[in-house]
């Protein structure tokens, strides 16, 4: 049987090429959360990296895929099978289009939104009920193509807001596990984010 651990899943693409982008949002708050903890990431199993320690007093591993965005299900299906977890104790961490830069919402299940990364989680989970931790990056200016601009870097002025938002979404997931989802909403979905200032 399980124990209480969570297995929180920050997605992203590999290598530092990609580790400013914006698709990488959710790997830069895992990055948060593991220094919180105390842990480091190691190799862990299912081509991933993983940190483990407490947070909130709960058991939590802590990973981030080494594969691309879209082939994330994989390595979180692996280690969800290993922990022997229910989906409902999966949250995956992920940068959101239709969010303002800023914007931190916390939701369980639903559609991937055109998100490949959790596409292919919900295809290897063989279920869409886990949660979500959504971390907004904002829409593309003009006419950029939404693939183009999530591989982009955050703009300068984002950049000067980038820790807040990280702080935040990594705050807004140890409520997720101290208070449950309706509570972590109240504290985190009222509030609006500051928009970025000029370039």
């Amino acid at each position: 049987m399980a124990d209480e651990r969570w297995l929180i899943v920050g997605l992203g693409n590999p290598g530092p090429g990609y580790a400013g982008n914006r698709h990488n949002a959710g790997s830069m708050v895992a990055d948060e959360l593991a220094a919180r903890i105390g842990g480091r990431f190691r190799a862990g199993k299912f081509r991933s990296v993983i940190a483990e320690g407490r947070l909130e007093g709960t058991p939590v591993t802590i990973a981030k895929p080494l594969t691309y965005m879209n082939e994330s299900g994989g390595p979180v299906a692996g280690l969800r099978g290993y922990y022997h977890l229910d989906p409902a104790h999966v949250v995956v961490i992920h940068d959101e289009l239709d969010l303002p830069f800023g914007t931190v919402r916390l939701k369980l299940g639903g559609g991937d939104n055109g998100h490949n990364g959790l596409r292919s989680v919900s295809a290897a989970l063989g279920t869409r009920e886990y949660y979500r931790v959504r971390v907004g990056i904002g829409r593309p200016p003009g006419r950029m193509d939404p693939a183009a601009f999530v591989l982009r870097d955050f703009s300068a002025a984002e950049r000067k807001e980038l820790p807040f938002l990280i702080d935040r979404a990594a705050d807004a997931t140890e409520a997720l596990l101290a208070t449950g989802l309706a509570a972590a909403q109240n504290a985190f979905h009222g509030e609006a984010p500051a928009p970025p200032g000029p370039e």
